[in-house]
Formats: structure tokens, C-alpha cells, sequence
């Protein structure tokens, strides 16, 4: 872990605003020089505070206009890696995101779709063909609020 000064938090978080700001910008807007500002965020980038950069698709206007999210219970732990279903999981595009978590159930998918009648046919046809699959529960996002931004 790596020391982390005012200055990197601000930049942490003119980042997280915007990942595309350039090291002038964010250089004129936390007083330091342009090179100063890129040797700041190449050092954040190379201790792996920031990870990388990601891309905010709208899945509504690309014609996703349902997100599910599934509880995911594993029914034969012991017959099925969880690395197999992880990987099966993963070649599904209409799946998102894959967490394995502790509590009630095993995983916790983020499953986008055209509409309800599509999410039926995924989770009938992909996921609960999955190796492994026991228990489902699915949750309808009605809406989302985000704060963007670091912790």
C-alpha cells in the first residue's frame, strides 16, 4: 500500500468523475505541471490504486431495457467446481457481472436483457443450464442511484 497525499486523493477523484481528463487538466486544477500530474497518476496506476479505466454503456439505449439481479445457490458443491461455473457464467453476454459472495446464496449475477419476455429465455436456456445451478431468486432493478466515485 502506498502513501497516498491530498493531492492523490483529488486526483483519485477527478478521475473517477472522469477518466479521460488529461494530466494538463487535472495538472492545472491541482497545481502541478503537466508532467508532475502524469508521474502522480502513472504512480497510482503501477501501485494499482487505479486499476484501470472502464466504459458506462446506457444498456437502455443500446435495447437492454431490463437489468435482473440473481441470487445464484450452488446445488452440488462438491461435484462442480466453482471455477467450472464461474467460466460457464462468464460466456453468457447477457451476464454482466459474477460475484461470489458469502450469505444466502453462492453468486450474485447482474443479468441485462431486451425486455422481460428475453430474460425468460435467458435464464431458462443459459443460466439454469449452468453446471451446478440449484436455487435461483431474481430481483427486477426498478431504478438505480449512483454516486460515482472512490470509497
Amino acid at each position: 500500500m502506498i502513501a497516498l497525499d491530498e493531492i492523490d486523493r483529488g486526483l483519485i477523484r477527478a478521475l473517477a468523475e472522469d477518466a479521460q481528463a488529461s494530466a494538463g487538466a487535472l495538472g492545472r486544477r491541482f497545481g502541478l505541471s503537466q508532467p508532475a500530474c502524469w508521474r502522480r497518476i502513472k504512480r497510482l496506476r503501477e501501485a494499482g490504486v487505479i486499476a484501470g479505466a472502464r466504459l458506462d454503456l446506457d444498456h437502455a439505449a443500446l435495447g437492454f431495457g431490463v437489468t435482473v439481479f440473481l441470487g445464484v445457490k450452488l446445488a452440488t458443491k462438491g461435484r462442480v467446481s466453482l471455477e467450472d461455473f464461474e467460466r460457464a457464467v462468464s460466456a453468457i453476454p447477457e451476464v454482466q457481472t459474477v460475484e461470489h459472495v458469502l450469505g444466502l446464496y453462492d453468486y450474485r449475477l447482474r443479468v441485462v436483457a431486451r425486455d422481460i419476455p428475453d430474460f425468460e429465455r435467458v435464464l431458462r436456456r443459459r443460466i439454469m443450464t449452468l453446471p451446478g445451478v440449484g436455487n435461483v431468486e431474481a430481483n427486477v432493478l426498478l431504478s438505480e442511484e449512483r454516486r460515482p466515485g472512490p470509497v
